[in-house]
């Protein structure tokens, strides 16, 4: 039996809570973005995935009108830092509400590294960056997607296998619902079925 849920019938935030609950795990683009007056700012956001490869561009949404919104609106670059398991408390910690012209570098002491190709600063610890130059942005609903051009990126040799990043050296942190988040507890390997192959449902072999 299921129970119907109807968006129209909800409150926003009610539905907010459903549907984080359910669109999980999400991976966390840890963003950092520097102000028309060189402020810089650092925020986790769980709406966030791969938009193109060719270009190469990656997409997350800001709910609302946040100073990450703002920055990129205004200076038409960002970092994606990758979120590993070992920072979780300072990614927790960038979410907080600070005051508009806060850096949350400096409040939740998060040291810095330049960026090569872009202005806003990569976070040091974190062991992936993907600088972006603004590809487009679009409104949709209370919410904003920001798409950026990957214009280079920087990996820690520390996380990479045969020049390829291991998961098991990332160690990736995702958001769930509520107030959860979740590490890599296990990893399954499947390769793709091809066409010539295929010996029916799964369920059946």
């Amino acid at each position: 039996m299921r129970i119907d849920f109807d968006p129209a019938e909800m409150s926003r935030n009610e539905f907010y809570k459903l549907l984080t609950a359910t669109v999980v795990p999400r991976p966390i683009a840890w963003v950092s973005t520097v102000s028309a007056d060189g402020v810089h700012n650092l925020a986790p956001h769980s709406f966030f995935t791969i938009a193109s490869v060719a270009p190469p561009v990656v997409q997350f949404s800001s709910v609302g009108r946040k100073d990450t919104l703002h920055n990129v609106e205004a200076t038409g670059q960002f970092v994606v830092n990758f979120a590993p398991e070992g920072l979780f408390e300072q990614i927790n910690d960038t979410g907080t509400d600070f005051p508009h012209g806060v850096s949350e570098f400096e409040a939740a002491g998060i040291a810095t590294e330049p960026s090569l190709r872009v202005k806003p600063p990569r976070v040091a610890a974190s062991p992936v960056a993907l600088e972006c130059e603004v590809h487009s942005t679009l409104r949709i609903g209370d919410g904003t997607v920001v798409f950026g051009r990957v214009v280079h990126a920087a990996v820690s040799e520390d996380v990479l296998v045969d020049g390829h990043p291991e998961i098991s050296r990332l160690k990736p942190l995702s958001r769930l619902g509520k107030d959860e988040w979740a590490a890599v507890s296990g990893v399954r390997e499947i390769s793709r079925i091809r066409h010539a192959d295929w010996r029916g449902p799964a369920g059946d072999r």
